[in-house]
């Protein structure tokens, strides 16, 4: 109860005031910008022709009746009720006077109606109306500021019964049946309601890179392009701090085996593939690819094997296991919608650590400000962003960008974008563009400041430009022009987050993606048997 109560002390200060009356300003053209009550006849007449929209009960009226400084459930449900439909019944009232603004404008730039004024009324009668669409527009700002307070607020109210779950979740399994003292109980009350900002939930990432914790290695990890990997051609990667080389057998299945010869530790990657067959350039040995030894020139032969990771080729990409558990028997698709064609695959070596990058991927809100010379530029900046996701998901999509997201685990973003051309984007949402861009990227963690990043690109219209010769050079290019605007401030965030600053200080809404995958990250490395927001054990 303590998390609901709080939720509604702290909305008492929005919710239960009252606003103040607006009253009908009269003057040589009739209604004025704040006659929105009723009390002129043309509002009236306005209404009537929009009843469907614009009648709505004035909500003012049933203001919430609290007593005390504390509510229970059903107080603190009816005050968010209460926040939700005046919201919506201003922003009604907003829309029907900015329509009653525009029809006065239209009655003054009426050809007829000039017929008979001066100039110099039709430009003081204009001025007057630009005036009262001033002041509309700001009271459609006020709106906006109270939408957001109201959903902020719904948020928090979210965090804490959750957090209030959790909690009792704990006592539940620790046994702990011992009640907290009303003393104690009131002082977390009035701690929380006096802070001038809710508290958030608090992400502690920060300081150097840790070692990668075994439990993430059980897992599939994409590691590179079916295409990329001929025949007599090998891969060197590094995953989790250790080298791997990646070839084709004789019967053309790929293998990964560690990129060290059990001689002498020789790089088996600066050899040759022979007959299926890695080659050390050292002495010559050679390898299968499940790691066994099969020729030793110039020596007796004896029984020696490296080891090999399971390996497994499927939709045109490569797959390994790197952990110790035995891996599950079915690898995720990674295929691009149906209708889409695969126009670019790059692999890219960064820097960073891939928890880095994913954070950064996850995140939309930053495009405006950060990509301004590549995709994102000539784009405005929301008074609002938002991502609306299922509270068990990890998929969701952006508000107001027309972009569908998922982190799918361990490592991989997709992501679909509706444009009209390229730098624009058109619609409300994805369903409603008639043009697609489906990305994949694969952040496959090389070490703890290196990340290996697949990137795949995929197009539901223009299939010619996959015929075009070297266009895939030129696809590369903006792809690094894109992700280096993203990497000077990723790269700026890792050496602060290495001398001990959190780069998850203040998570606010638009961060709901990246937080819910770190929280999976950390109940991963804990050992959670049930990982949140997954249907997964």
């Amino acid at each position: 109860m303590s998390a609901i109560a709080t939720v509604a002390a702290i909305s008492l200060p929005f919710s239960l005031s009252r606003s103040p009356k607006f009253h009908a300003k009269k003057g040589v053209r009739g209604v004025r910008v704040f006659a929105i009550l009723g009390e002129e006849d043309e509002l009236v007449d306005k209404k009537s022709q929009w009843s469907a929209l614009f009648n709505v009960e004035d909500p003012r009226s049933k203001v919430p009746q609290v007593k005390g400084k504390f509510l229970d459930a059903n107080q603190a449900l009816e005050v968010a009720r209460y926040d939700i439909q005046y919201c919506d019944w201003r922003a009604r009232q907003d829309l029907l006077t900015i329509m009653l603004i525009h029809d006065k404008v239209v009655d003054v730039l009426n050809p007829l109606a000039r017929e008979y004024k001066s100039i110099g009324t039709v430009k003081k009668e204009l001025a007057e109306l630009q005036q009262e669409l001033s002041q509309a527009h700001k009271q459609v700002h006020i709106s906006e500021a109270r939408v957001s307070a109201a959903v902020d607020k719904l948020a928090f109210m979210e965090e804490l019964v959750n957090d209030k779950l959790l909690q009792d979740r704990k006592a539940t399994d620790s046994n702990s049946t011992s009640p907290p003292s009303p003393s104690s109980t009131s002082a977390e009350y009035l701690e929380t309601v006096n802070r001038k900002t809710p508290p958030r939930k608090m992400l502690n990432v920060s300081g150097p890179v840790q070692h990668y914790h075994p439990r993430l290695m059980n897992f599939w990890y994409p590691v590179a392009f079916s295409n990329d990997l001929k025949d007599d051609t090998m891969i060197p990667i590094d995953c989790f701090e250790k080298p791997w080389v990646m070839f084709r057998g004789k019967d053309g299945k790929p293998g990964c085996v560690r990129n060290t010869c059990a001689h002498r530790a020789c790089p088996l990657d600066l050899g040759s593939v022979n007959e299926g067959r890695i080659q050390c350039p050292y002495h010559g040995w050679e390898y299968s690819t499940d790691g066994k030894c099969e020729k030793m020139p110039s020596t007796k032969f004896v029984n020696v094997k490296i080891k090999a990771l399971p390996c497994f080729e499927q939709e045109g990409m490569i797959w390994i296991w790197p952990g110790n558990d035995p891996p599950t028997a079915t690898i995720p698709s990674l295929q691009p919608p149906q209708g889409f064609k695969i126009h670019a695959e790059l692999v890219m070596e960064l820097p960073v650590e891939h928890g880095l990058l994913l954070d950064n991927l996850l995140d939309l809100a930053h495009a405006p400000f950060t990509h301004t010379s590549t995709f994102a530029k000539g784009w405005g900046v929301p008074s609002l962003v938002k991502f609306l996701t299922p509270a068990s998901g990890l998929q969701g999509y952006w508000d107001p960008y027309p972009i569908d997201m998922e982190f799918r685990p361990p490592c991989i973003v997709l992501s679909t974008i509706g444009i009209s051309k390229p730098g624009k984007l058109e619609g409300q949402s994805t369903k409603q563009c008639s043009t697609h861009l489906h990305q994949l990227h694969v952040c496959l963690p090389s070490s703890r400041g290196k990340t290996r990043l697949l990137y795949r690109m995929s197009l539901d219209f223009a299939p010619v430009l996959q015929y075009i010769p070297f266009m895939q050079y030129l696809w590369r290019h903006f792809a690094e022009k894109v992700l280096n605007e993203d990497l000077r401030l990723v790269l700026g965030q890792q050496d602060r987050m290495i001398n001990g600053a959190n780069i998850w200080n203040w998570p606010v809404s638009y961060d709901k993606l990246g937080v819910r995958y770190r929280l999976w990250r950390d109940a991963v490395e804990r050992g959670a048997k049930q990982l949140p927001f997954t249907n997964s054990n």
